[in-house]
């Protein structure tokens, strides 16, 4: 086997530990010695241990003079766990062959040169950019410190989001909506306006079973949620965070009563400051967000700048009506060349619906 088909392996391993590491990335490694794999592990939970650890005690025998491959650069400072350079140097491994390197302040090729300095033959950027790919959540949020957030909506093939009634349920098939949950597992946090929760009062969590719900964010300006909506009902259960504007301290104890956790952001306009918000969330150890809102909401978003990603599932079907809801409102773009562009366009067929994935540029 080649170099890349080791490291698709490792890879492969990383994405076992979707949803269960953040703000951590995802981390697969494979030992192989005298041309077999030995050994294989991948970052499980964080906190645990990392994947190079966890292939090194998953050896079937002495790693000694054996090569690792890592789809990120080996870690050589003190977190949660130990440094995993100094398990690989007290293991005799004496190469290591590393997908993408770490962008981490902390890192940021220090694990690679340590290595070096230890005797150990090091290669780098074996099919990078599909291990860089693989942790864009964990890029964005070291460099930036805010949450990568993903604006996800769902819409029939003439662009509506809901009829003219305002019914919505459903537009896309149980295939995509299986694949919206296996999202709110993967990103850390699910954002949607108080506007969504009043019309539907949604739960947003996970149903899928042994995987994670996603903590709540709520922005709700004015603090008008029910409190006997469902997400207020279930906050000791599912980790709630209530965005507003409003400083009244009687009002905001009803929730806190309840254990939503309450935060005041500034105002911009007639809303919170979403960009203010994604860095408060940034400090709260949020790595990223599916952002399920309304028109509204998206428009803001896209407007503040916060957005980084777009999903949109489309359904092949039409429910016309000049009063139904599109998935961005608000007051739209002046000129063409005013639009927000987007880029690395992927298209994906899940059941009957299609889902367009792309950056925003």
């Amino acid at each position: 086997m080649t170099d890349e088909q080791y490291m698709k392996i490792a890879i492969e391993l990383a994405q076992k530990g979707v949803g269960f590491v953040n703000p951590n990335p995802l981390v697969g490694a494979v030992i192989v010695k005298d041309g077999k794999i030995i050994g294989q592990g991948y970052h499980e939970k964080y906190g645990e241990f990392h994947a190079e650890r966890n292939a090194i005690k998953n050896c079937e025998v002495s790693p000694k003079g054996g090569t690792m491959y890592v789809s990120l650069e080996p870690c050589c400072h003190h977190g949660k766990t130990p440094p995993c350079t100094d398990a690989i140097i007290e293991s005799g491994i004496t190469k290591v062959v590393v997908g993408a390197v770490d962008p981490n302040p902390l890192m940021a090729g220090k694990g690679i040169e340590k290595l070096k300095e230890h005797g150990i033959e090091v290669i780098t950027d074996v099919i990078a950019k599909e291990a860089s790919k693989q942790n864009e959540v964990f890029f964005h949020y070291i460099n930036k410190k805010t949450p990568y957030v993903v604006m996800k909506y769902a819409m029939t093939i003439d662009g509506k989001i809901a009829t003219h009634t305002g019914e919505s349920k459903w537009i896309t098939g149980e295939e995509a909506r299986y694949n919206v949950h296996k999202d709110r597992h993967k990103y850390t946090a699910i954002m949607v306006g108080v506007g969504t929760v009043i019309a539907d009062d949604p739960l947003l969590n996970c149903r899928i079973e042994n995987c994670k719900d996603p903590i709540r964010i709520i922005c709700d300006t004015n603090l008008r949620m029910d409190l006997d909506s469902q997400i207020v009902k279930t906050a000791k259960e599912i980790p709630t965070i209530i965005a507003t504007a409003c400083v009244d301290e009687e009002k905001i104890k009803k929730y806190t009563d309840k254990s939503c956790k309450v935060i005041t952001v500034a105002r911009r306009y007639e809303h919170i400051d979403l960009s203010k918000l994604m860095i408060a969330l940034g400090e709260m150890n949020i790595d990223s967000i599916l952002l399920e809102g309304g028109s509204m909401l998206n428009w803001s978003a896209l407007k503040s700048g916060i957005v980084n990603k777009v999903q949109a599932y489309i359904a092949p079907k039409i429910f016309g009506g000049i009063t139904s809801k599109t998935p961005i409102g608000g007051t739209g773009v002046d000129l063409p060349e005013d639009a927000f562009f987007l880029e690395n366009s992927t298209i994906t067929m899940i059941g009957q619906d299609i889902l367009i994935e792309s950056e925003i540029k």
